[in-house]
Formats: C-alpha cells, sequence, structure tokens
C-alpha cells in the first residue's frame, strides 16, 4: 500500500523522487526503498513525507483512500 500511494502521489504532484529527497532531507537510500517497496518508513520519516506531500500519513499508510483524511479534522 505504502509503495503505491507514494508513487502516485508523486507522480500526481509531478515531482521527482531525487526532489522528494532534496526538499526533506530523507536519505537516498530510504526513499528509494520505499518506491521499490523494499521498506517502510519509520515514524519521524512517514511525518516529514506526509508534510512535505500534503496528505495524510493514514493515506500513505493505506488505511484510507482519501488523502485528506484527518488533516480536514475527520
Amino acid at each position: 500500500m505504502f509503495k503505491d500511494n507514494f508513487a502516485n502521489l508523486v507522480k500526481s504532484k509531478q515531482i521527482t523522487i531525487y526532489k522528494v529527497m532534496k526538499d526533506t532531507g530523507i536519505p537516498r537510500t530510504i526513499i528509494y526503498d520505499w518506491a521499490k517497496g523494499e521498506r517502510e518508513p519509520v515514524s519521524e520519516y512517514l511525518i516529514t513525507l506526509a508534510d512535505y506531500l500534503n496528505c495524510s500519513t493514514d493515506y500513505l499508510l493505506g488505511r484510507t483512500d482519501d488523502p485528506e483524511f484527518n488533516r480536514k479534522g475527520t
């Protein structure tokens, strides 16, 4: 779930994984492991990534199909 949601958000925002890495400071190896589905994010990076992509952590983790879930007070 995370791998797909991460890929969909990056694509929909028309940014590259490299840009995510540069803008967030998350190490390249971690981001590429996420993209390949070889690793799930730890809470520190999950929060950073959700803030950067302007979505909820629940969406990234596949707990909801709504990227705005819990960001809009629901």
